[in-house]
């Protein structure tokens, strides 16, 4: 099988915290922090913030450790996934996973066209000329296309640096600001929010993709020089800094507008900061890198998926696993993205889109969690990780998706769970040959069995009662079956036989 690494890999662990980072920081701070704390309240949005960290941290965690458990080739977190615990059990998350991805790149486009606004009432205000949001997410889809199927991966990280740049820039400008004339000499109101406000879980859907940038640099794992040092350091540590930059965000927009003013103008951070030019530019800069970051990612992931042959169609795994040139660019793959991008960006809505991501992404971390608890229970003495994390962290990742998707839409969450069973035994079905579940479930009954035996026989003996654990010894096995006979009436199916 054909290794899916750049064989030129010269990217250290700065790619992937900038690429984790810019992620992080992009559509859903410019457009739709200042919603969610008109909505619900300073305490709320903080709430958001750490029930959002409180599923991505115990995620974050969980790759770092598998990552460091073995060698990580190109694939991202479907390779990590896949080789630790099966391909079947990678693959139905490798195909969630890769379809939130796919869907982002729509995100991102969608929300890159809301940074033309003052552009678009330009252009009807002075010359008549209509130019709708959709225009541009499409030509810019169009444009991201061109580049990536004929410059790949390097475009992206060239890019990847100034983007970073001028979402700092923004940012200083941002905490610079003065409060609005609406707000000014009001202070700082903890639960303030709008009438008919919506509800908390709503805004928690279209929030969440925001906390999910966290793995963006984890698809570079192809292009990494040291990747089992790079993930785990370059992803915990945007993780993180994600975390802290997001209270304080929700801290000046408490402090700096009316929730009025936060819930009816999207782009409030500009009349907000210092200098309010720089607000959009950071927007289309960060949604642009994000589109940028997602069409490098979610194609390798197909990519990979298809090099497993996890379709059934040999000829489709054949056509999606081609790569191209010397850095193994997946050329298909990135067509099939694309296309998948387009329906997506036709539905024109940031906060439709958020929803649907916010349910792969939900499933998708889920399953990751469920899977890590699961091996720390078996403990598995091949499971040797650099970075440990803890059996109840990932629990409480797993648990914490699971209720926070059934809030948010019982109905979605329910067949997101369908999607998932259905996409592994389709992968059952078509490669018999993988290890699915059985891999991860027979070192968990070991352990049950291991733990119940250890604690049968610390308990005091009962003199009233008793068992058979008969051990047949015998030079000749094969030639005395009458021994196995008896040894089978003595123990069964009240005690053991060995």
């Amino acid at each position: 099988m054909r290794d899916l690494v750049n064989n030129k890999a010269k990217f250290g662990t700065a790619p992937v915290f900038f690429t984790a980072i810019s992620t992080i920081l992009g559509a859903i701070m410019f457009l739709r922090f200042g919603y969610a704390v008109a909505n619900v309240g300073f305490m709320g949005t903080l709430m958001i913030i750490l029930f959002g960290h409180l599923v991505t941290i115990p995620t974050g965690m969980a790759i770092a450790e598998i990552a460091t458990n073995q060698r990580v080739r190109g694939g991202g977190e479907y390779y990590i996934i896949s080789r630790s615990f099966g391909i079947n059990i990678g693959a139905a998350i490798g195909i969630a996973l890769y379809l939130s991805q796919a869907i982002s790149v729509a995100f991102y486009l969608i929300a890159f066209a809301e940074a033309f606004d003052p552009v678009i009432n330009w252009l009807q205000t002075n010359y008549d000329i209509i130019l709708t949001k959709r225009m541009i997410s499409v030509g810019a889809l169009v444009i991201v296309a061109i580049l990536m199927l004929t410059k790949g991966a390097n475009l992206g990280m060239s890019a990847l640096y100034a983007v970073v740049a001028i979402l700092f820039v923004s940012l200083i400008s941002f905490f610079m600001g003065e409060p609005t004339v609406a707000a000014s000499g009001i202070g700082f109101h903890f639960y303030s929010k709008v009438e008919n406000q919506d509800g908390f879980f709503k805004v928690f859907a279209i929030c969440f993709p925001a906390f999910t940038g966290m793995t963006a640099g984890v698809g570079l794992s192809g292009d990494l020089k040291n990747p089992q040092k790079s993930i785990p350091i370059g992803t915990l540590l945007a993780t993180f800094s994600g975390l802290i930059i997001y209270v304080f965000i929700a801290y000046k927009l408490t402090t700096s507008a009316t929730p009025y003013e936060l819930n009816n103008d999207q782009l409030i951070m500009q009349k907000i900061a210092s200098w309010g030019l720089i607000i959009p530019i950071g927007l289309a800069a960060a949604t642009i890198s994000s589109t940028l970051g997602s069409i490098m990612v979610a194609p390798r992931t197909l990519q990979a998926l298809s090099q497993d042959k996890v379709f059934p169609s040999l000829s489709l795994n054949k056509w999606l696993s081609k790569a191209k040139g010397g850095s193994n660019e997946p050329f298909n793959a990135t067509m099939l993205t694309l296309g998948i991008a387009a329906i997506f960006v036709a539905m024109g809505s940031v906060n439709t889109v958020a929803t649907v991501i916010s349910m792969f992404f939900m499933v998708t971390y889920g399953a990751i969690c469920l899977v890590s608890f699961l091996n720390h229970f078996a403990a598995d003495p091949a499971y040797r990780p650099d970075f440990k994390s803890k059996w109840y962290i990932s629990l409480l990742g797993f648990l914490l998706t699971n209720f926070l998707m059934f809030k948010m839409d019982p109905g979605y969450a329910v067949a997101s769970i369908i999607v998932m069973v259905g996409l592994y035994f389709m992968v059952a079905n078509t490669r018999k040959n993988y290890s699915g579940m059985s891999k991860v479930f027979q070192g968990v009954i070991y352990q049950m069995n291991r733990r119940l035996q250890v604690f049968i026989q610390s308990t005091e003996k009962d003199n009233d009662n008793w068992r058979p654990s008969v051990i047949c010894l015998s030079p000749d096995f094969f030639k005395r079956p009458a021994a196995f006979t008896l040894m089978s009436w003595l123990s069964y199916r009240s005690g053991f036989g060995t």
